[in-house]
């Protein structure tokens, strides 16, 4: 999962959120891959507007998610969403090329 809080030019400070879906072929045929994505577009609808104004979300469906219950996918999901949210310490400056 990627989500970007930053607010590109031109998108107004009042703009919704929005949602993308990665599904690969990895996680199974048409129809698993449609189903799975039918099911992260309504969990992440409930909770799109938690995140703020502008904000651009990308969720990546791993091949175990073909398998895996709504209830699964809601719990991943919500646990993606707490560790994107979550303030990231900055890096340490490199000490040189590699």
């Amino acid at each position: 999962m990627h989500l970007d809080l930053t607010r590109p030019g031109g998108v107004p400070e009042h703009a919704s959120p929005r949602a993308g879906f990665v599904v690969s072929k990895a996680v199974g045929n048409a129809v698993a891959r449609h189903r799975v994505s039918r099911r992260l577009r309504h969990l992440v609808a409930d909770r799109l507007a938690a995140l703020p104004a502008g904000a651009a979300l990308v969720v990546r469906a791993l091949p175990p998610a073909g398998e895996a219950s709504s209830a699964e996918l809601a719990a991943d999901l919500d646990s993606a969403l707490r560790a994107a949210q979550r303030p990231r310490r900055p890096r340490p400056a490199a000490d040189g090329p590699r």
